[in-house]
């Protein structure tokens, strides 16, 4: 059937520069660049080209420009390009259209409209550089009142297995199968270094991963792939995925392209079939039946675990997560609708769900309302993009984050939206060998440590300024926050005060 779609981006060779060497050509899986030889010159394919960046970083010469192309964005705001080019992709199809990464509508950023306060004269600011800042987190359900045996010094309270991460950042899920090996390895020698937690998601635990179980959480979702005893014991934490903030209520594909041996092996199923998760875990439909998994995993490894539940942000996950915390869990972790993903229907990415921030001031409110908050740590993701982010969450009532995207940028990736095509040019969302080896774990993992290293000052230097040495001092401590460009009901809901006031 004809393509009518019109090319989004416009591939531009600067000729005197381009010195033929064809580095380009061999650097996009996507087929844009093309050598002719009769006419000795390279020829773009632009219809082909995702805006993936590589081959602009790759070219010696700097002889090329990827812009958007001014043809593709009509007059219409209502039916502009994107809307276009949905329609005559679905036309000639009749199928679902899928699209990598985070949901990249112009909604509100609110991390954005709100300001940390800050310390002056009445309340002295701290000097990170010259006394102590606690930024370590400890994960797990605490209990109400301790009781102490004075005489033996001991705690006669029977304590719920705890985690301690340096700081209050971990990395999150992301399966083998949906990025490569060498994406896994690069966060799981980045958390080992860094102390804190890396997240297998949902395709189980490659044989070359065990080594840094001490750092790992493992995941359990709905297609139940991988998951034996062995996997859960292999975990420092265990979670249950009910929900992903980039596709709420709906299950996961990865196509049978992308399971090969190794991923076959790892998520224990035929190599070349689809890895197919259903919408819903049909083992749970109630909260008593999430209590009944959760107390099964528990179980499974002699309760010295924490377990998390991990959900999608929606208008009642306050109600939800109060469910999740009388359950038994552990850690409860929710993730808004801007979180990354590779592959998710395009109409559900960019149409539900709710942002993490509303999501997590509800759910806090409502766990301190109920004196169910010191029985569950509480986890939030999608999106955390800076320092500031992780430290605004804090103040809203996060005890730690998860980030992704983040994490991605940082050992390459572009976020040309293309992961569910298995092409990724940088080695991350693919399985392909030719593209897999451009990663190298070492240096990624250098990267990612150098980058929460960056975050941990800058977190420091914020905690310092508003007088605050530690983040249990911070934590749902929202006099800190001011919102800028809110409405009276938006600073309501976040539960805090104008700028201003």
């Amino acid at each position: 059937m004809m393509d009518l779609t019109i090319p989004k981006y416009k591939v531009l060779r600067d000729d005197g520069d381009c010195i033929r060497c064809g580095v380009c050509v061999r650097q996009c899986s996507y087929g844009v660049h093309e050598m002719d030889e009769d006419l000795n010159k390279v020829i773009a394919h632009s219809k082909e080209c995702v805006n993936c960046q590589r081959c602009v970083v790759m070219c010696p010469t700097d002889a090329l420009t990827i812009i958007r192309n001014p043809q593709s964005d009509p007059e219409s705001v209502v039916y502009n390009n994107e809307v276009i080019s949905d329609i005559a992709k679905q036309c000639q199809t009749g199928g679902v259209l899928l699209a990598g990464s985070g949901n990249p509508k112009p909604y509100p950023i609110i991390w954005d409209h709100m300001l940390l306060n800050a310390s002056q004269v009445t309340n002295p600011s701290i000097d990170p550089l010259r006394e102590p800042m606690e930024t370590r987190v400890i994960l797990g359900g605490k209990p109400g009142n301790i009781k102490i045996d004075e005489a033996n010094h001991a705690i006669k309270t029977p304590m719920k297995p705890l985690r301690t991460i340096k700081l209050p950042i971990m990395f999150s899920a992301m399966s083998f199968g949906a990025v490569s090996l060498n994406v896994q390895k690069s966060l799981a020698m980045a958390a080992e270094e860094l102390g804190t937690f890396w997240n297998t998601g949902e395709g189980g635990l490659h044989k070359d991963l065990v080594k840094y179980k001490d750092n790992t959480i493992v995941q359990v979702a709905s297609g139940r792939f991988g998951v034996d005893t062995e996997y859960l014991n292999n975990g420092s934490i265990i979670e249950i995925k009910i929900g992903q903030g980039a596709k709420p209520g709906i299950g996961g594909h990865l196509p049978g392209e992308k399971i090969n041996a190794e991923v076959s092996i790892t998520r224990m199923i035929p190599e070349g079939t689809d890895a197919i998760s259903p919408a819903p875990h049909h083992d749970i439909y109630s909260i008593e039946d999430l209590r009944q998994l959760i107390y099964s995993l528990k179980e499974a490894t002699n309760y010295t675990k924490p377990v998390a539940v991990k959900i999608a942000a929606v208008h009642n996950c306050a109600a939800i997560a109060s469910g999740i915390a009388r359950a038994g869990a552990d850690i409860i972790a929710v993730d808004g609708f801007r979180g990354g993903t590779g592959a998710a229907p395009i109409a559900i990415r960019n149409n539900v769900g709710i942002p993490i921030e509303y999501a997590l001031a509800a759910i806090d409110n409502r766990l301190h309302q109920e004196g169910l908050r010191s029985s569950v740590s509480l986890i939030a993701s999608g999106p955390i993009r800076n320092s500031a982010d992780v430290v605004k969450a804090i103040a809203l009532g996060a005890d730690a984050v998860y980030i992704g995207t983040a994490a991605l940028v940082a050992i390459g990736c572009h976020l040309c939206q293309s992961c569910n095509t298995g092409k990724c040019n940088w080695g991350i969302a693919t399985q392909r060998p030719d593209l897999v080896k451009r990663l190298n774990p070492e240096l990624m993992s250098e990267r990612l440590v150098n980058l929460m290293h960056g975050w941990s000052h800058e977190i420091q230097e914020m905690l310092g300024g508003m007088g605050i040495n530690s983040l249990d001092s911070l934590r749902g401590n929202r006099l800190m926050l001011r919102g800028i460009g809110l409405n009276d009901r938006e600073l309501n809901i976040l539960g805090i005060k104008a700028a201003g006031e």
